[in-house]
């Protein structure tokens, strides 16, 4: 083969295999074939390894395009420096998805037989890949700390009332929090929520959304009042396509009055009677529009009674058949069960149960029971 008719080969790999995915030329470009790699040994590889890659790879950025910048032949090798681009939207190999688009620059080089097949070649994306993977692997640490910073230190311990919260990350860092307000009168403000989108910008619109939350919260006493003022204000702050689901109520423990309004954050559930009463409240999320008003619903919880506060991590989780835990279960579980003390720790088991073993947790995991006891005086 001529060093043209082998550049026009790299070529068509390029164009066809890694941005059409036609992975039926792979067949025709490689047979075993030796990969040189810069952080790890040669290894011998085939076409079924070059369609798995390339397979992974359009998985975890399917939006990837590479452009050529430039090409060298000399004898049976050829060099091409090329430019990816991407979004990262699934994970890969370790790496968790960040939604963030990628440019990286490298270059290949292949060794070519005199039929046409590729017989050695040298990539630089490798180590590329590994430098990506400790940026992310950062990025994450950074968020987590972030997250957990966010996190109140300590439960309130008011009498005749049992607060649980569980909160459980996942590999992904997404935007979970809840929190506790101490307000006038003996108030207590009951916060969870969840912020859109993963690592560091998730984490950083969580921490706002939060110091927001306890500012107002400390200026007025009406749920639908303190999310309409942390909706102007986190509007004007907060990155595009980006946003915060959030319930708040103020709870009376001496009455058991329970005041809230809810920013477009999955329904708390209210166990009474052998039921799980959903908590409705009317209202858009935080950051997606100026102007929104927030409707306040009010309940009173008697003794015996309890509500589930929950982040979307608990019904969106799959079983290995994609089955999603979803709410009609857990509603169902609740009213079945919403007796038991350790309602959150009976919910996660009947999850564990679901998901099976090996399960990957997609999302944080937030959970927040407020249980009000017989008075003993």
């Amino acid at each position: 083969m001529s060093e043209e008719e082998n550049k026009a080969i790299f070529r068509r790999y390029i164009e066809e295999v890694w941005n059409r995915t036609n992975l039926e030329l792979v067949d025709e470009i490689f047979d075993r074939y030796l990969a040189h790699q810069p952080d790890g040994p040669t290894l011998e590889r085939g076409p079924e390894d070059v369609k798995r890659f390339v397979g992974e790879f359009r998985v975890a950025f399917p939006d990837l395009r590479i452009s050529i910048d430039d090409q060298i032949a000399e004898g049976d090798k050829v060099m091409v420096r090329a430019t990816l681009r991407g979004t990262h939207q699934r994970e890969f190999r370790g790496m968790a998805p960040t939604g963030k688009e990628i440019e990286e620059r490298g270059f290949s080089l292949f060794r070519f037989s005199e039929e046409g097949k590729v017989v050695e070649s040298w990539d630089s994306y490798y180590s590329q890949l590994s430098l990506l993977r400790q940026s992310i692997e950062q990025e994450l640490h950074m968020a987590r700390e972030i997250q957990q910073a966010s996190l109140p230190k300590e439960v309130p311990t008011l009498e005749d009332w049992q607060i649980t919260p569980h909160y459980q990350p996942a590999r992904e860092v997404g935007g979970d929090f809840y929190d506790f307000l101490e307000l006038a009168n003996g108030h207590l403000g009951v916060v969870v929520g969840d912020a859109t989108g993963k690592g560091v910008p998730a984490a950083l619109v969580m921490a706002s959304a939060r110091s927001m939350l306890r500012a107002v919260a400390q200026a007025s006493n009406s749920p639908g009042d303190v999310l309409r003022r942390v909706n102007d204000a986190l509007v004007t702050d907060i990155p595009a396509n980006m946003f915060v689901t959030c319930f708040y109520g103020v709870l009376d423990p001496s009455s058991g009055t329970f005041i809230y309004a809810n920013a477009g954050h999955d329904l708390p559930y209210l166990h009474r009677d052998g039921e799980a009463e959903e908590l409705r409240a009317r209202g858009m999320p935080l950051g997606l529009m100026p102007g929104m008003g927030y409707e306040e619903k009010e309940t009173t919880l008697h003794s015996g009674e309890a509500a589930l506060l929950y982040s979307d991590g608990l019904v969106e989780a799959h079983d290995p058949k994609g089955e999603m835990f979803g709410f009609p279960r857990l509603q169902g579980l609740i009213a079945e069960h919403g007796e038991e003390r350790s309602l959150g720790d009976f919910l996660l088991e009947e999850l564990y149960s679901f998901v099976g073993e090996g399960w990957e947790q997609e999302d944080d995991i937030t959970l927040l029971t407020l249980r009000r006891f017989a008075s003993l005086s």
